[in-house]
C-alpha cells in the first residue's frame, strides 16, 4: 500500500540533512495542557523533536493527536484555558518560552511564521490584501507603502497569483485557494527562517491541494526555507517532506525520512495509518481501518497510548511507555517490540 501511495504522491523528496549539525529548532520535554470541565487535558506530552535547517519536516497523525497545539506552542501561543506546563523550545540558541511579550512580538514572523489552520479567518474582511501586507510588515520593520507593495507583489507572484489584481481586492473577492496562497505569501513577507504550515490544504478541493503543494515545494527548493508541514494527509506528506514525524496522543512514536516511513515503517501505528489509506491504482480489499477511537486525552491509558488498538500489545505495553530509541541517525521509534514485529 505504501509503495502505491508514493507513486500517486509523486517523486519522494530526497533529504539533504546533516544530522551532525546543530538543529535550527530543538524542542525538549514540551508538555501543553488545557483546563476543561472534566479535568486537565494533556495535548502534548513530554515531546522531543529536532528540525534541521533547510528541511521540510512533515508532522502527521489523526485529528486530535496534538499537532496544532504543538505548532502553537513553538511560538508560545496557547488558548486562554491552556498553558505550557514544561519544556524548552530552542530556536537558533534562543529559548522562545523565555521571551517576554515585546520580545515575542519581535521574534514572531521575522524568525518563525505560521499559517494557521483555517487560514481564511486570518484575513480581515474590511481590509484589502495590500493593507494586510502593509500592516504586517510595519509592525516589525520600517518601510514605505510602495516598498512593501513591491515586496508583496513578488511574493504573490511566487505563489502564482496576479499580484496587480489581488493586492487591491478584499478577501471576499478571492476564492478559497487564492486566500490560502495570500496568507502563505503574507507569512513569508519578513523572510522567516522557519515556516509552519498547519493543515494548509484541509479546506481546499483536491486539485487546488495539488496545486498549492507544488507551489510550496518549488518555493522551498528555491529559497531553502525550513518548513514544518502539519497534516493528516499522508499522500501530501509523501510529496513534500524530507522527514516525517508520526504523532499519537501527544507523543512522537516514529520519526524518519520519507522513504523510511513509507517504505519501511516500524511502529505498529505507522503501519496502521498506511494500511488504512486507499489506493487509486491498487486493490482496496486489503484496507484495514484503525480499530477503536483515539484515547481519551483527559484519562489516557497507562503505558503505551496505542496499546488498546495495537494487535502486538503485551503486558509491558499496558504499564510502561517506551522511550524513543534510535534505529539509525535521524530514525527514531518508541515501541517495546518493534524488532520482533519487523522480523
Amino acid at each position: 500500500m505504501s509503495n502505491s501511495l508514493l507513486k500517486e504522491g509523486g517523486e519522494l523528496h530526497r533529504p539533504r540533512i546533516r544530522y551532525d549539525a546543530e538543529p535550527l529548532l530543538k524542542v525538549r520535554d514540551l508538555t501543553v495542557e488545557f483546563r476543561v470541565p472534566r479535568g486537565v487535558l494533556r495535548a502534548v506530552d513530554e515531546m522531543d523533536i529536532d528540525v534541521y535547517e533547510g528541511e521540510v519536516l512533515g508532522l502527521v497523525g489523526e485529528s486530535g493527536c496534538g499537532k496544532s497545539v504543538f505548532a502553537h506552542a513553538v511560538l508560545n501561543i496557547v488558548d486562554v484555558n491552556g498553558y505550557i506546563r514544561s519544556g524548552k523550545v530552542i530556536f537558533d540558541g534562543v529559548d522562545v518560552l523565555e521571551l517576554d511579550e515585546d520580545e515575542l512580538r519581535e521574534f514572531r514572523w521575522k524568525n518563525i511564521a505560521i499559517v494557521f489552520q483555517g487560514a481564511f479567518s486570518s484575513l480581515n474582511p474590511v481590509l484589502k490584501v495590500v493593507d494586510h501586507m502593509i500592516d504586517t510588515y510595519i509592525a516589525h520593520e520600517e518601510a514605505t507603502r510602495e516598498e512593501i507593495r513591491e515586496r508583496a507583489k513578488k511574493l504573490l507572484e511566487q505563489v502564482r497569483l496576479d499580484a496587480d489584481v489581488v493586492l487591491d481586492r478584499y478577501p471576499h473577492e478571492l476564492s478559497g485557494g487564492m486566500k490560502q496562497r495570500v496568507v502563505t505569501a503574507m507569512a513569508m513577507l519578513l523572510e522567516p527562517r522557519l515556516l509552519i504550515l498547519d493543515e494548509p490544504t484541509s479546506a481546499l478541493d483536491i486539485l487546488t491541494q495539488k496545486f498549492l503543494v507544488t507551489i510550496l515545494r518549488n518555493i522551498q527548493r528555491k529559497l531553502g526555507i525550513t518548513m514544518i508541514f502539519i497534516t493528516h494527509d499522508l499522500a501530501t506528506i509523501a510529496e513534500i517532506a524530507d522527514r516525517v514525524a508520526v504523532m499519537y496522543s501527544g507523543k512522537i512514536v516514529e520519526l524518519g525520512t520519507a522513504e523510511q516511513i513509507f517504505y519501511e515503517p516500524k511502529h505498529p501505528y505507522t503501519k496502521a495509518l498506511l494500511s488504512a489509506i486507499p489506493s487509486i491504482v491498487g486493490d482496496v480489499s486489503g484496507l484495514k481501518p484503525l480499530p477503536g477511537p483515539l484515547p481519551d486525552p483527559i484519562n489516557p491509558p497507562p503505558g503505551c497510548r496505542f496499546h488498546p488498538r495495537c494487535p502486538y500489545a503485551k503486558e509491558i505495553c499496558k504499564k510502561e511507555f517506551p522511550e524513543q530509541e534510535k534505529i539509525e541517525d535521524g530514525w527514531l521509534i518508541a515501541c517495546h517490540f518493534w524488532r520482533e514485529i519487523n522480523k
